[in-house]
């Protein structure tokens, strides 16, 4: 029997960096959008957010839960330009972009794949890098392989390679996007013109969550009989590849969390995506809001880490950038970087695969040793500077005392 799904999202975030001289201007342009709005976080309205994450997190990463009663009226009647400015200072800030109403699409010419992206966010750190994420939703169906093709699709979509004639074609059929390149043009006029950066994937990281129905997994139907489905969706392959021959290379790059019993995760250095079941409530009602909230921040903040450290590491090849590389490195390391995250068991077990997969405490690590190592070579350097200034002072020195006393001798 085909496997099925009862309820299922997929978030594709496109991470691009904005220049920082830039960064002021690039917000005050989303401010004055009028399809994009600035998140305000509320405790009452975002209590999970709030109660989920540590004091010094969540003053970083949601800094508008400090936008409250007087302070927000006194933000709301400043004009753009200083509200650009103020949300500059921000380490981190949050826009919901509209394309109007629901946009639906349809992907491939025959039996294609319906789907809608109920909405889009913008997630801004003052370092310049961005995070451009776009929720999709199936519809008309029920099959799993579709999820399967469709998030296959979909990740390639913004790809240098998508107009190849070798790729597959990708149609979508809707008011809003006629096709493949419409959607790439709307991304285009989030992000603006980027230049190719080699801290950055041009692809799409995926993080999804399906609920498939209990007849396929409860306690008479296990796991395994449908693993090689979970293995080709949290790697986001198509639903015809054949995960029995690779099996063993995949989960050398899989790390699966199952602390609960009808739940699997799947994260690797691309995806984050979570199966489910419908024999436990709790994993069509308050997980997958739980999910896309709390985790998906968590998921976030990892990837802005990611591509910050290795954006870090790449500038040390210039000596005069040191002094800027130790002070961004430094107010990173005090405002986004930090061993544990929140008190949730769960959660902490996120943040730490996460961190796990993506190597980030190797790259601070080596971070901090090339770090020290150029700073005591210019420290050196700068001692053998200070001795040569002095010697050079103790040599003029005496040839102005050497004038001096022969000057005294013939008056």
């Amino acid at each position: 029997m085909e496997l099925s799904f009862k309820y299922h999202y997929s978030y594709f975030l496109h991470p691009y960096t904005i220049d920082q001289g830039k960064y002021e201007k690039y917000l005050l342009r989303l401010l004055k959008d009028k399809k994009a709005t600035l998140k305000i976080f509320e405790k009452e309205k975002d209590l999970d957010i709030y109660n989920y994450f540590s004091s010094n997190v969540r003053e970083n990463l949601f800094p508008t839960f400090e936008l409250r009663d007087e302070k927000l009226r006194e933000f709301n009647e400043l004009n753009n330009e200083k509200k650009a400015k103020m949300l500059s200072t921000h380490s981190c800030v949050c826009f919901e972009y509209m394309l109007g109403s629901t946009v639906q699409g349809k992907v491939g010419k025959e039996n294609g794949i319906f789907f809608n992206i109920p909405k889009m966010d913008i997630v801004c750190f003052n370092t310049g890098i961005c995070f451009l994420s776009i929720k999709t939703i199936i519809e008309e169906s029920e099959k799993f392989s579709d999820i399967l093709n469709f998030n296959y699709k979909f990740k390639e979509i913004n790809s240098e390679f998508v107009g190849l004639k070798q790729y597959e074609n990708i149609n979508i059929q809707t008011d809003v996007f006629k096709d493949v390149n419409e959607i790439s043009s709307v991304i285009k006029e989030i992000t603006g013109d980027q230049k190719r950066n080699p801290e950055l994937e041009n692809k799409f990281y995926t993080f999804g969550y399906v609920c498939i129905p209990s007849e396929n997994w409860n306690d008479r139907s296990s796991f395994e009989n449908f693993e090689n489905e979970f293995l080709k969706y949290v790697n986001t392959f198509p639903s015809n590849y054949i995960t029995d021959l690779n099996k063993e290379s995949e989960e050398q790059n899989l790390s699966t969390i199952s602390k609960l019993k009808y739940v699997r995760t799947g994260i690797t250095k691309s995806n984050c995506n979570l199966l489910s079941s419908t024999v436990d409530m709790y994993n069509y009602t308050k997980l997958p809001y739980e999910y896309e909230t709390v985790i998906y921040y968590t998921y976030i903040l990892r990837l802005y880490q990611k591509i910050f450290l290795k954006y870090i590491n790449s500038q040390f090849k210039s000596y005069d950038k040191i002094m800027n590389i130790r002070r961004r490195f430094i107010d990173f390391t005090k405002t986004l970087w930090a061993k544990e995250i929140t008190n949730d068991d769960t959660g902490s077990l996120y943040y730490k695969i996460l961190g796990s997969v993506f190597e980030l405490d190797e790259q601070f690590e080596e971070i901090r040793k090339k770090y020290e190592i150029i700073y005591k070579d210019l420290d050196i350097e700068k001692n053998n500077r200070n001795y040569s200034i002095m010697v050079m002072l103790l040599i003029l020195s005496l040839i102005l005392n050497t004038f001096t006393i022969i000057a005294y001798m013939f008056l």
